[in-house]
């Protein structure tokens, strides 16, 4: 099946020449109006290692990040690729499938992996970047030194892919390469989103309702 070239021109990982030398990362859209005005060019960089500090699963640290897991997999389609990858690795639940298709992305494909050590949730998660075969890469690791941080963005970059990794607040008091690097709590029915660094732009707090597009509680 032939792919036009108007549908491969719309996919995020492609560089256009005659834009600078700086302008090789493009962006994919929050999916939040209030997140995009804080971050440089109006979305998450792609590509990208995004770090995520959070204290406890399921405040909604995946929904946060849907719209984007969304997008980029409709790119993916939109490429020629009928079952885009997700990979996930170590995370503290199991994906549920319906839930995610419900939330657009019933065309995916789900790469799961089982309980694993930090040592290789950080291996496994390299590769997948560094494959070009996954639209994104989700993993959990608790233990991670800069110089395995450097790796996950290098490997990020040649893939290119969407990187989310997924820490303890604890970490926050070491530094991180991270392109952009995040810590999310909640108060009541918000979701408060610190940006804690972002490469190209400034630090900010984000403050989400409910009721803007994503769950407190299981995605």
């Amino acid at each position: 099946m032939s792919v036009s070239l108007e549908n491969l021109m719309q996919h995020p990982v492609l560089w256009r020449a005659g834009g600078t030398a700086g302008a090789r990362r493009s962006i994919v859209p929050s999916g939040f109006a209030a997140l995009d005005a804080q971050l440089p060019g109006g979305g998450w960089p792609h590509p990208a290692l995004i770090e995520v500090l959070n204290d406890r699963p399921g405040i909604g640290e995946l929904s946060l990040f849907l719209p984007a897991l969304r997008y980029l997999t409709e790119c993916e389609e939109r490429a020629g690729v009928r079952a885009p990858v997700i990979a996930w690795f170590n995370p503290p639940h199991l994906p549920y499938p319906p839930a995610l298709a419900e939330r657009g992305l019933a065309h995916a494909r789900l790469l799961v992996s089982k309980p694993l050590t930090s040592t290789r949730t950080l291996w496994a998660m390299e590769q997948s970047l560094r494959s070009g075969a996954c639209a994104v890469v989700l993993a959990w690791a608790e233990v991670a030194n800069m110089h395995a941080l450097r790796r996950l963005k290098l490997a990020a970059n040649s893939g290119p892919c969407f990187g989310l990794l997924f820490r303890s607040p604890r970490q926050r008091a070491h530094p991180s390469p991270a392109t952009v690097r995040l810590a999310l709590s909640t108060d009541e029915a918000t979701l408060i989103v610190e940006l804690v660094k972002v490469q190209g732009g400034k630090a900010a707090t984000v403050r989400l309702r409910a009721g803007a597009g994503f769950g407190i509680c299981g995605l």
